[in-house]
């Protein structure tokens, strides 16, 4: 993989943040990325966000957002890749397995919600004692998340001084781990209100933000170099005022 930050992005300057407002600590996040490989280019799956939305209202994006409670409970089948976990937990402020685990867990919950797709397996039952909400609904369909499905493309941390800020970890995984497709997820109302299969060749032709463009790059070199857990993991932060691309 290359070890060279992609120019769309890394050194660039980063947005000026808000003086006024406290350097609030970033929320531990996750975003996936579906993948399809069936054809002959890689598509993904992004979600228009809804033009109600207080943030990035009508951008493209991944599904995903913030750990919830729910995430450190939830039973599994199958853990996740020991690089896997350890690039989770390298510059992490509060590093444990459990909490990278929880990480995965709501890339995955956060698809269910967002996108109603089901990542996991129906090999092993319906889950016990799943968490109340999502998870509980997710259980009822008949299936486990799966970790060891995941590859981790990339983590991004927020700038200072935001309204939001997130420790993002982007998850890769493929149609192959779907399931099945809850419909009624997606549509006016929703936080998506539509999903389009994206040709990674094609990523300028929707309306993303730019750490959203930068992270397909990522993907497009990981597949490029074979997608295996042991290669580095970038990983973008501010330093004094530009973005530091560095690998893990």
């Amino acid at each position: 993989m290359s070890q060279t930050a992609p120019a769309v992005f890394a050194g660039q300057k980063s947005t000026p943040g808000d003086a006024s407002l406290p350097n609030l600590r970033p929320a531990t996040a996750a975003a996936m990325i579906v993948v399809d490989d069936s054809g002959a280019e890689p598509r993904v799956l992004m979600g228009r966000r809804s033009p109600d939305q207080v943030f990035m209202p009508g951008l493209y994006v991944f599904p995903g957002g913030r750990i919830e409670p729910g995430d450190r409970k939830m039973n599994v089948a199958g853990a996740l890749h020991e690089a896997v976990e350890l690039r989770l937990m390298s510059r992490s402020q509060r590093p444990s397995p459990g909490r990278a685990r929880a990480q995965a867990l709501a890339a995955i919950r956060e698809t269910y919600e967002e996108t109603g797709l089901l990542i996991g397996s129906r090999d092993y039952g319906v889950p016990e004692d799943a968490p109340e909400g999502a998870w509980r609904e997710y259980a009822a369909h008949g299936c486990y998340p799966e970790l060891d499905r995941l590859h981790l493309v990339a983590r991004a941390i927020t700038p200072p001084r935001r309204t939001r800020r997130f420790d993002t970890a982007f998850f890769a995984v493929g149609t192959d781990a779907i399931v099945e497709q809850v419909e009624g997820m997606t549509g006016p109302g929703k936080e998506l209100v539509d999903l389009v299969w994206l040709p990674l060749s094609k990523s300028g032709s929707l309306e993303m933000p730019r750490i959203t463009r930068t992270i397909l790059i990522e993907l497009q070199a990981r597949i490029e170099a074979g997608m295996s857990p042991m290669l580095p993991v970038p990983h973008y932060s501010d330093h004094r005022g530009s973005w530091r691309r560095e690998l893990l």
